[in-house]
């Protein structure tokens, strides 16, 4: 039983149990990876991306910035949120595609 309790609260304390639980107050950094049909993002104004930001805000993810290849069928987005499941799941409640999830908590400037 000592054995069992010992495991139990290791892995309790090494936050194992709840990988996917969001921290309370804590932020990531992830790169998000897409893939559109030409001509989607064609539409994209300024309250189509007010309504991502609404549905983002509900999974307590934020959208920091984007960039597109020069036809618009690639994205790269970055994005502050509590877990890979939160900015996935905001996606989902988007419409939108997600190829790859990357977290990135290492910044490295040129200077």
């Amino acid at each position: 039983m000592k054995t069992l309790t010992l495991s139990l609260s290791l892995l309790l304390l090494s936050g194992a149990a709840f990988a996917d639980a969001p921290e309370p107050g804590a932020t990531h950094r992830y790169l998000i990876e897409r893939s559109f049909p030409k001509g989607a993002l064609d539409g994209l104004d300024a309250s189509k991306k007010a309504k991502i930001n609404a549905n983002n805000s509900r999974y307590g993810v934020h959208w920091v910035t984007s960039y597109a290849n020069a036809d618009e069928t690639k994205t790269y987005c970055i994005y502050d949120g509590p877990n890979e499941s939160a900015i996935r799941q905001a996606a989902v409640a988007n419409g939108i595609p997600v190829d790859s999830v990357t977290e990135v908590p290492v910044s490295l400037q040129p200077y």
